[in-house]
């Protein structure tokens, strides 16, 4: 039984590391590692970003656009775990150019460690799940990628803050496309998701790119009554101004150069960014807005009362514009870097690995690759279960089966002796050694010739057995039986439990497998089939798993249970031939036959 459990465990440890590197999901062929770093070894971002769309930005020197959809449709974005299903967003995909811009919602960019994600791809017949909406988080308000060609600018996020007024198209930005700005503002809505409460936060972001170096250039501007928000760029030099109090000069930006800019406000601070590092702040708080507001160009204030509207202060700003994001949060400064270092043509963020190809996976490996570790811990017992159920079995199958087979070769060598003493099989050696080892029939027979001679020692007439004796040859025989069915019913107990509990197993693990969906499912906030499903398969496993280890633990018990009853009716025949033999030969009532006359 030790060399059997043996011979199981290794096979188990052999296949569970194959089962531990299974693929994602069977119908994507291919997967590519990105490897999001934000240590001091890459982009160095010296915080926690958190949550973070990150840009994924695919050319023909990092992938071969090979085995992928057309338009993309078949792209996945999974964490490191190989389970969790990333949001994703695809600006733009165009194979034959070989270019290709993806954000994907990346949970948490941490500067402690880098992290792994995988880019599925090679499915024909998977559905585009592409979706703006959900890559980025509801404290986004707008973010226009200006990826539309001369049309109003298209908000990305579930507000729908799309711009008022058409933009010229700019080819070759620092992100696809963008748009050209110096002619007329581009406005933006008055919608409820963009009013802004007195000291409310808020963040701005874009890249923009001055044609020119021109004084007082207005890139973003609300007003509203005597309250005013400002970002601009004076000569070059990026500015924020909040109710006529503007911030030092900082770092300035070069004419014809892509620059990040980002303004970040809280209760009592409002911070200029170029380039993702801090350049200057005042310490203001943001006024309340309602109206609209204008990008690349100034706006007139609101008049009061019986007074002319004042005419626009600054002039508009002649240059290109892209990436435009607004957020009713202050962001954390890692995240304004990971922006500005992550979404520039030469990101020290993301790094790429090797394509690799799937090399035939099945379903059911699928499905292990989906399991948590309270699947795998139910799962561990119910192979432990299964394992020594087998060893019973296999165990108890060729004991009996020797067992059965000495049985029969001993009352081969019994019946042959018929008309002889019937200590005659134990006085002549007869039988052989692996038979009286191995035979229960055996045993029977040794212990009543054993009670026949201790009686004939203390000198009883073995020749003339009385009744007496014959019920307690017989009940030591009967004592012997019992003790025989016993030791064949040791251990048949653990598969009965086998059998009635490992469902009851399973069934535990689909239970906390299937709540464990349904709460991380509320947490993320999304339910679709791709996070969903993996994980209510792999706790359904855990019910065939007990299923599968019960039975054939059934199966094996009532095959057990029939040999040991044929051995069992098999023993109380020989009880009950041996007995009548011992008083038809031995017995005090036999009848003796008269002495042949000799001639």
């Amino acid at each position: 039984m030790r060399r059997i459990l043996l011979l199981a465990l290794t096979m188990l440890s052999a296949v569970l590391p194959g089962l531990a590197q299974a693929w994602w999901q069977p119908d994507w062929a291919y997967r590519k590692p990105i490897t999001i770093d934000a240590t001091p070894q890459g982009a160095a971002l010296g915080g926690e970003a958190g949550r973070t769309p990150v840009l994924v930005r695919l050319h023909t020197g990092n992938f071969s656009f090979e085995g992928v959809g057309e338009n993309g449709a078949d792209l996945r974005f999974v964490a490191g775990d190989d389970k969790t299903v990333l949001n994703h967003q695809v600006e733009q995909f165009d194979p034959l150019l070989g270019i290709a811009l993806i954000w994907v919602d990346v949970p948490n960019v941490s500067a402690g460690a880098a992290q792994q994600l995988w880019m599925y791809y090679g499915n024909p017949k998977a559905p585009a799940s592409a979706n703006g909406q959900l890559t980025f988080d509801p404290d986004y308000t707008l973010v226009y990628h200006f990826a539309e060609a001369n049309v109003p600018a298209r908000d990305t996020t579930a507000y729908g803050n799309h711009a008022q007024t058409a933009v010229v198209s700019v080819d070759g930005t620092v992100i696809g496309k963008g748009a050209q700005l110096g002619v007329a503002p581009l406005m933006l809505p008055a919608s409820p998701s963009l009013s802004l409460q007195a000291g409310a936060p808020f963040t701005f972001s874009a890249w923009v790119r001055p044609d020119q170096l021109g004084a007082e250039q207005a890139l973003y501007v609300r007003r509203e009554g005597a309250s005013e928000f400002i970002v601009g760029v004076d000569q070059g030099v990026p500015f924020v101004q909040v109710n006529g109090r503007r911030s030092a000069p900082g770092q300035p930006i070069q004419a014809g150069q892509w620059s990040h800019i980002a303004v970040k406000a809280d209760a009592g601070n409002v911070v200029l960014f170029v380039a993702g590092r801090q350049a200057a702040a005042i310490a203001a708080s943001l006024p309340a807005f309602n109206a609209s507001a204008a990008v690349g160009g100034d706006i007139a204030r609101s008049a009061a009362p019986g007074q002319a509207a004042s005419g626009p202060a600054l002039a508009p700003f002649t240059g290109a514009i892209d990436e435009l994001r607004l957020s009713k949060a202050a962001r954390p400064d890692a995240l304004i870097l990971a922006d500005a270092i992550s979404q520039g043509a030469d990101s020290r963020l993301t790094a790429f690995g090797a394509d690799e190809q799937q090399a035939g996976k099945s379903h059911f490996g699928f499905i292990l690759a989906a399991m948590p570790l309270d699947a795998w811990v139910v799962v561990a017992i119910l192979g432990l279960m299964m394992l020594v159920s087998w060893a019973i079995m296999i165990g108890k199958g060729r004991s009996y089966g020797a067992m059965s087979r000495a049985n029969g070769s001993f009352m081969a060598f019994f019946r042959e002796a018929a008309g002889a003493p019937l200590d005659s099989l134990a006085n002549s050696n007869r039988v052989p050694e692996d038979v009286k080892q191995d035979s229960s029939l055996w045993r029977l027979y040794e212990v009543a010739i054993e009670e026949m001679r201790r009686r004939q020692e203390r000198g009883y007439d073995i020749n003339a057995v009385s009744d007496a004796t014959i019920g307690a040859i017989r009940a030591a025989m009967d004592g012997v039986m019992v003790r025989e069915n016993e030791r064949m019913s040791k251990r048949m107990n653990w598969l009965s439990t086998t059998i009635e509990g490992a469902p009851y197993v399973g069934l535990f693990g689909t239970v906390i497998g299937i709540m464990l969906v349904f709460v991380v499912a509320a947490m993320a906030g999304a339910v679709d089939i791709n996070s969903v499903a993996p994980g209510m398969a792999a706790a359904l496993l855990c019910t065939a798993a007990g299923l599968g280890v019960a039975i054939p633990a059934l199966f094996g018990y009532n095959w057990l249970a029939s040999r040991s009853e044929a051995i069992g009716a098999d023993m109380a025949v020989f009880v009950d031939e041996f007995s009548t033999r011992l008083a038809e030969e031995q017995g005090a009532g036999r009848q003796v036959r008269p002495a042949l006359q000799r001639a």
